[in-house]
């Protein structure tokens, strides 16, 4: 091999490391935010403020879904945001959130659908 042509193979390297080194970072599949925290935190301690931080992380979560690869809500993460709303009292964002839950996770759809009835059920008994 000559002189040249070594040069040339180092160089290319060279170019070749500095190119694959400003690739980007790839985009995670699904965007937690700090619900893993928060969800931590809400164990360790369960009061109503770790609680309303756990509410807030899952809708933070949620409403920056498109900043993922998959451009979805984690599966689940509806699901539990509708059982802290029925938890707090919000019977109707809970149903819209198990709805939402079963539209975007089909699979979720027949437990999605018997805690939507439990919900109305527990409506219409205490009326």
């Amino acid at each position: 091999m000559n002189k040249t042509t070594y040069i040339n193979m180092i160089v290319a390297i060279a170019m070749f490391g500095l190119v694959s080194g400003c690739a980007s970072k790839p985009q995670p599949f699904y965007t937690y935010g700090t619900y893993g925290d928060s969800y931590y935190a809400y164990k360790k301690n369960m009061t109503p403020e770790s609680e309303l931080a756990l509410q807030k992380a899952m809708e933070d979560a949620i409403s920056n879904s498109d900043q993922s690869s998959s451009g979805r809500v984690p599966p689940g993460m509806y699901a539990n945001l509708g059982y802290m709303y029925l938890k707090s009292g919000s019977n109707a964002k809970a149903i819209a959130n198990f709805t939402k839950e079963k539209e975007v996770y089909p699979e979720a759809a027949h437990f999605m659908d018997r805690m939507i009835k439990k919900v109305e059920i527990a409506e219409n008994g205490a009326k």
